[in-house]
């Protein structure tokens, strides 16, 4: 009896797009057609809120919060938008009468609580796609609208910042089966960002929120890739706004592309690779102005062998704090004692250089250090430096000391001082600070001297 192969025929896509890319109507034109022209590859489509609607629905609450209630900015963006897409959503209308009534709910009580704000800004997400499944239902692409729940996106309770339970990898699967399989063909359009508790209160997933709903749906759902549309041709070897030279890079992988936005990139937030990880799911970056593109695949491993150095990113304007102890260093847990009082202060820390007698570690500007500093004071001498910036290699750490050689190579020749370096707890990163004013060249001489 010959041997007969299983051929997998259920094909699936997850498609995720960013709240510029629905900005306007325009734009939700624009979507729309690329969704239309992938529609046989069984799209899944993940939205954020249309443009600022999240900022003006946190306006909205404030003013709220002062006793007025005023709906204008979000009502006039959505309502405008409808007429000119030439599409009746009474969906939406309901939507801006509930977001009325909790704005009222709100005004009255001059407060406004985590669990309420997740519930404020959820109206952004769920108006979004109610919109995008209309225009595509009205000009012949079958497309249904889904709050995140219907799908079966359940999360902890930590308003603002939850995370997903594990009842989404069955309950995802469940909900899209028919779809997937061809039992349904309406185009699944989806709500980023939020999901629901078990007692069914909504909830928001926090940074990154809409990237890993696609990664969640992808994973789950066994799909084909994950697509995350952007304005450029995928991953960059840099940003190119500054190094007009930066090319696409063909692939990536998850532990580069999470170092990336670790240091500054927008690519996915790295909370976000955890479940397409697990799966081994394929993203792909693409450019929503050139479809053509390939784009840029997120992997495990590189196919075709590890490149020396895969881009250059860099997070601008952190703070140096430098902590020398001569008396204390080689004490049993003073190190320990520093990170407590990082704990206790809830700060976090970015890269991180030890000596014999001093620990030199950046952190966020913004970052409140008063109450920080004054308890590190009290174990060492404590300086405090403004305006620097982490340049970071993505790169084959294997490789460092030609990279590094090639790097300070022609950095020297431009007269440009490295004062700190980080190297070591990841084998594809290099980090190092510079002044903040010297960053762009910084960037511009190291690509010219690897690329």
């Amino acid at each position: 009896m010959p041997l007969v192969l299983s051929i997998r025929n259920e094909y699936m896509i997850v498609m995720k797009f960013g709240g510029s890319s629905v900005a306007n109507a325009e734009r939700i034109k624009h979507v729309a057609s690329i969704i239309k022209s992938f529609s046989s590859r069984r799209p899944v489509v993940v939205l954020s809120a249309m443009g600022d609607t999240t900022d003006h629905l946190l306006d909205a609450a404030d003013l709220a919060v002062q006793g007025t209630v005023d709906i204008a900015k979000v009502e006039k963006l959505h309502l405008d938008t409808a007429k000119e897409l030439g599409i009746q959503v009474p969906a939406i209308q309901e939507l801006l009468g509930e977001l009325k009534t909790l704005l009222t709910g709100i005004s009255m009580l001059h407060e406004l609580t985590k669990r309420t704000r997740d519930y404020l800004v959820s109206f952004g997400e769920r108006m979004s796609v109610r919109m995008m499944a209309a225009y595509l239902s009205q000009n012949g692409t079958q497309a249904k609208f889904y709050d995140a729940w219907d799908i079966g996106m359940v999360s902890d309770s930590n308003y603002m910042s939850a995370e997903l339970l594990d009842d989404v990898w069955e309950n995802i699967p469940k909900a899209l089966d028919a779809y997937k399989s061809g039992k349904t063909g309406e185009i699944p359009i989806v709500t980023g960002f939020i999901a629901k508790d078990k007692n069914g209160i909504i909830t928001t997933l926090g940074r990154g929120g809409s990237d890993l709903s696609a990664t969640m749906i992808g994973a789950a759902m066994d799909a084909e890739e994950i697509q995350t549309w952007k304005d450029v041709d995928g991953i960059l070897t840099t940003d190119p706004r500054v190094v007009k030279e930066a090319r696409p890079v063909p692939e990536v992988t998850y532990e580069e592309a999470q170092e990336l936005a670790m240091f500054g990139s927008q690519v996915l937030h790295p909370r976000s690779m955890i479940p397409c990880r697990k799966t081994g799911t394929t993203v792909r970056v693409k450019n929503s102005y050139n479809i053509e593109s390939p784009g840029t695949v997120i992997v495990e491993k590189h196919t075709n062998g590890t490149p020396r150095v895969t881009a250059i990113t860099c997070v601008k304007d952190v703070t140096l704090i430098d902590i020398q102890s001569s008396g204390m260093f080689g004490a049993a847990g003073f190190l320990a004692h520093i990170f407590n009082q990082f704990l206790k202060w809830n700060i976090s820390i970015d890269v991180i250089a030890t000596s014999e007698v001093s620990v030199s570690l950046t952190v966020n500007t913004k970052a409140k250090l008063d109450g920080l500093i004054q308890d590190l004071e009290r174990v060492a001498d404590v300086s405090v430096k403004t305006s620097k910036s982490i340049v970071t290699l993505i790169c084959d750490a294997s490789h460092s000391s030609s990279i590094l050689a090639d790097a300070f190579s022609a950095l020297t020749k431009e007269g440009i001082n490295v004062q700190m370096i980080s190297q070591g707890a990841s084998k594809v990163n290099i980090s190092m600070l510079v002044d903040t004013g010297e960053t762009n060249r910084v960037v511009q001489i190291l690509h010219s001297a690897l690329f």
